[in-house]
């Protein structure tokens, strides 16, 4: 496994997510609920703004991330190219990361993202075992 990116000063909830969140632009609202589902993921995860964009981790070791850009918003994922994709929704080709893009008005497949959520912290926890 991969080395774990860590970003120490992460709290349970941080008022700068919640900031970046309130500053009221469409890209931003639509990612909000995907980052309460990353929120949610367990009682261990915390949060920091990380290069502008709110980020989860366990402890200090990152998992996830959201943005949101001038043509879309994305979920990406710190060890996104060792997540199974069944769907098919993960892009990038790096060494490590990969993320999700959504687009103003386009459906997505909400369970698979869900379920690559779930998949990325469950791997995050996976390898503090290690």
């Amino acid at each position: 496994m991969d080395a774990i990116f860590r970003l120490p000063g992460a709290v349970r909830r941080a008022p700068e997510v919640d900031a970046w969140f309130a500053q009221g632009d469409p890209l931003r609202l639509m990612i909000q609920p995907w980052f309460e589902v990353l929120r949610g993921c367990g009682p261990d995860v915390v949060e920091l703004i990380h290069d502008r964009q709110p980020t989860v981790c366990v402890g200090d070791a990152a998992f996830a991330y959201v943005g949101a850009y001038t043509a879309h918003a994305s979920v990406g994922f710190f060890h996104g190219a060792d997540l199974d994709d069944p769907a098919g929704l993960l892009q990038g080709t790096g060494k490590r990361m990969r993320h999700v893009k959504l687009h103003w008005g386009q459906a997505h497949d909400a369970a698979a993202l869900t379920a690559l959520i779930a998949a990325a912290y469950r791997d995050i926890r996976r390898r503090l075992q290690n």
